[in-house]
């Protein structure tokens, strides 16, 4: 069954907040920003039990961390949970293990990224997969996940657990392709490099631009070329305007050019393509976890 808590970790220790807790938090980060969030749709809580890696494999696995309440049905019975349950133990799906849908979430993601060992070995499953193949077969998994037979009405209520999912398979290609990289440097990925380097956390937030979550604007990255070279990923896969990375890429680079010099990144869009694959409905989802999700990542090396 899954959690409904959230990990954090307080003064080195890891702790679990129950969801009251952090619905205070989202409700201060609001007031901070001047926002609020909006009432919640009427909702059935369910408890989805989501199979996950055996306990003798190494890996993560996604999902493993969360739980979700879903929108009652007529009937009484939400397709949604079985879905999620079906792609996430489906072998394909297993063997393309998309960095993607590790980042929010996963709490055996979390535990991994504590050690650049145990990130590494993630990170180099991750990277074993079939990019082309993945990405066309996880466009397709996004298609039918937000098909109305199967999580369309959650996914249009903004549920996170269904807009999480969704904006990790349409990004695939742009997270693998960053999360892959290597520095020339030292050989190691920059990820494992930036979620590992606790005296300039800021680097790792980066990684969830593509999951249409915002830059935090205290933000104080490394310079590195790895940073610049992640960027440019990111920025030549905002020309599919489709893309969440789309709409964060252009604020991040004007905020990483006023650190790291006017020219370090470029700060525009590219020429547009024409986009497949995106979801009129994608900009529904819920607005205060563009703040949130970057600060519970933090708070492992802020804290």
């Amino acid at each position: 069954m899954l959690d409904t808590r959230v990990r954090t970790l307080v003064q080195g220790t890891s702790l679990m907040a129950s969801q009251e807790d952090e619905q205070l938090k989202r409700r201060d980060l609001d007031e901070r920003d001047g926002t609020t969030s909006s009432a919640p749709a009427a909702t059935t809580t369910v408890r989805i039990a989501i199979s996950t890696a055996p306990a003798a494999s190494p890996l993560p696995s996604p999902l493993d961390g969360i739980s979700s309440n879903f929108s009652s049905t007529s009937s009484g019975a939400n397709p949604c949970p079985a879905f999620l349950n079906s792609f996430l133990t489906n072998p394909t799906f297993t063997q393309c293990y998309p960095f993607s849908l590790l980042l929010q979430g996963s709490t055996s993601f979390f535990e991994a990224e504590k050690s650049l060992v145990s990130i590494t070995q993630v990170l180099d499953a991750s990277c074993s997969a079939n990019v082309t193949f993945c990405s066309s077969y996880l466009r397709g998994v996004a298609k039918n996940l937000t098909d109305s037979s199967n999580c369309g009405t959650d996914f249009e209520l903004g549920n996170p657990v269904v807009v999480q999912s969704y904006l990790a398979m349409v990004s695939y290609q742009t997270l693998y392709s960053a999360s892959c990289l290597k520095d020339p440097g030292t050989a190691a990925y920059c990820f494992a490099s930036a979620v590992t380097n606790i005296t300039t956390p800021s680097n790792v937030y980066f990684y969830y631009l593509p999951l249409n979550i915002s830059l935090p604007g205290s933000s104080i990255p490394a310079c590195t070329w790895c940073l610049a070279n992640t960027m440019g990923i990111f920025q030549s896969a905002a020309s599919n305007r489709a893309l969440p990375i789309a709409n964060t890429y252009v604020s991040a680079a004007q905020q990483v050019n006023t650190i790291c010099g006017p020219n370090f990144v470029n700060s525009t869009l590219p020429n547009a393509v024409v986009a497949s694959g995106g979801h009129p409905a994608l900009t529904l989802w819920p607005h205060w976890l563009i703040g949130v999700l970057p600060l519970l990542v933090g708070l492992q090396w802020l804290l």
